[in-house]
C-alpha cells in the first residue's frame, strides 16, 4: 500500500502542531492500516478513526486507487462526534 498526501493533507500537519496537535505520518499511516472505526464522509469519501487520547480519535478522510490512499485531510475530533454514527 502507497499512501500519498494532497496539498492540504500535507499543510494539516503543520497547522494542526500551531493548535499543540503532534499528528505525524506514522500515526496517519497506522491509522490507514488498523483504524478502530471506518466510515464514510459526508460527500463519500472513505474514513479511518482511531484513538488518539481518551477524549479525541483522529479521523483521516481518504480515497483509494487500487494499491493507492491519497489522504485528502485528516484532524483530531471528540470522541463520540463521529463514532456514534457508525
Amino acid at each position: 500500500m502507497t499512501i500519498v498526501y494532497t496539498k492540504h493533507a500535507i499543510a494539516k500537519f503543520e497547522l494542526l502542531k500551531d493548535f499543540g496537535w503532534n499528528i505525524t505520518k506514522i500515526k496517519i499511516h497506522h491509522t490507514l492500516e488498523q483504524p478502530r472505526w471506518r466510515g464514510v464522509s459526508r460527500f463519500g469519501q472513505a474514513t479511518a478513526m482511531s484513538l488518539l487520547d481518551s477524549k479525541h480519535i483522529l479521523r483521516v478522510i481518504f480515497d483509494r486507487d487500487g494499491d493507492i490512499l491519497r489522504v485528502i485531510t485528516f484532524h483530531p475530533a471528540r470522541r463520540g462526534t463521529y463514532e456514534s454514527s457508525l
